[in-house]
C-alpha cells in the first residue's frame, strides 16, 4: 500500500454540506471531541502527557479515533494543538492541570521576537503529517478527517466584532462557524449563501437525554440538509455525560 493510497471515503455528508450540497443527513461532528469527558481520553492521558500525544503519530491518531469508535460521527479532527507551533518556533509551552496551556517566557515586546526561530516544518511539525496519514488510513474511509493550525486568521482578542460582521457579507468563507447567542433564522439571513456549523450550547448538553434529544431536533430542523453541519457552540465541556452526546447526534440525524 503507497503511503497516499487511502481508503475510498463512505460518509462524505460532512464535505457534501461544507460545499452547500444537499445531504440525506445532517452531518454532525462535536468541537473536541476527542477529549476529557471520554473515559478512554481520560485513562489515556493517565499514561501521557499532552504534547506528548499531539507529537507521537500512534497516540495522536488513537485519541482521534475515540470518538469515532463510540458514536456515529460523520467527520473525525485531528488530535493536535495550534500550541504546536510556537514550541516549533523555539518557545516553551506548557498545559498544566487545572489553567490550560501556559507559555512561561512570551512574547511580549518586539526584543523579544529575536528569540524565534524559523522552524523546518519537515523537521519540526513532521509528526502532525505523519498522525494525519496514519489516522487517514485508520479510518479505513469511514469519515473524513479534519485538519487545523493556527494562524493570523485567528481574531485577536477585542478585535471580533466588526470582522465577523464583515465576514457575514462576504463569501470568502465555506464554512462559518456560529455560537447559540445567534438565532438560526438570523444565520440564515445574514450568511445566506455560506454553509453554516453550530450552534447548540454545550450547557445545555447538561440537561435530560430527552431534553437533548429534542433541542438538538430542533436545532437542526431550523435549518435544512443544504448549508448545515451541526455541532455544538464551542468546546465540549469535560463533564458532558455521554448519554447526551448519543443523543445530541441522534436528535440531529432524525431531523
Amino acid at each position: 500500500m503507497m503511503k497516499h493510497d487511502f481508503p475510498v471515503l463512505k460518509n462524505d455528508r460532512f464535505l457534501k454540506a461544507a460545499r452547500g450540497e444537499e445531504v440525506d443527513k445532517i452531518p454532525v461532528w462535536i468541537m473536541r471531541q476527542a477529549g476529557r469527558y471520554l473515559p478512554e481520553f481520560r485513562e489515556f492521558r493517565t499514561k501521557h502527557d499532552f504534547f506528548s500525544i499531539c507529537q507521537t503519530p500512534q497516540y495522536a491518531c488513537e485519541v482521534t479515533l475515540q470518538p469515532i469508535k463510540r458514536f456515529d460521527l460523520d467527520a473525525s479532527i485531528i488530535f493536535s494543538d495550534i500550541l504546536v507551533i510556537p514550541q516549533a518556533m523555539g518557545l516553551t509551552v506548557e498545559m498544566r492541570p487545572g489553567v490550560g496551556p501556559v507559555l512561561p517566557e512570551p512574547i511580549a515586546t518586539p526584543g523579544d521576537m529575536s528569540r524565534l526561530k524559523k522552524p523546518d516544518v519537515e523537521k519540526d511539525l513532521g509528526y502532525v503529517g505523519e498522525a494525519i496519514t496514519l489516522t487517514r488510513h485508520k479510518l479505513e474511509g469511514k469519515v473524513p478527517l479534519i485538519g487545523f493550525t493556527g494562524a493570523p486568521i485567528a481574531f485577536p482578542k477585542g478585535a471580533t466584532l466588526n470582522s465577523l460582521e464583515r465576514l457575514a457579507k462576504t463569501e470568502a468563507y465555506d464554512v462559518i462557524g456560529i455560537d447559540w447567542t445567534v438565532e438560526p433564522s438570523d444565520a440564515r439571513t445574514h450568511l445566506a449563501k455560506t454553509t453554516v456549523q453550530g450552534n447548540m450550547d454545550p450547557c445545555a448538553m447538561y440537561a435530560s437525554e430527552e431534553q437533548v434529544y429534542e433541542r438538538a431536533r430542533k436545532i437542526a430542523s431550523q435549518f435544512s440538509k443544504k448549508g448545515y453541519i451541526a455541532n455544538l457552540g464551542h468546546g465540549i465541556l469535560p463533564d458532558t455525560p455521554i448519554a447526551s452526546v448519543e443523543a445530541f447526534i441522534r436528535g440531529v440525524h432524525s431531523s
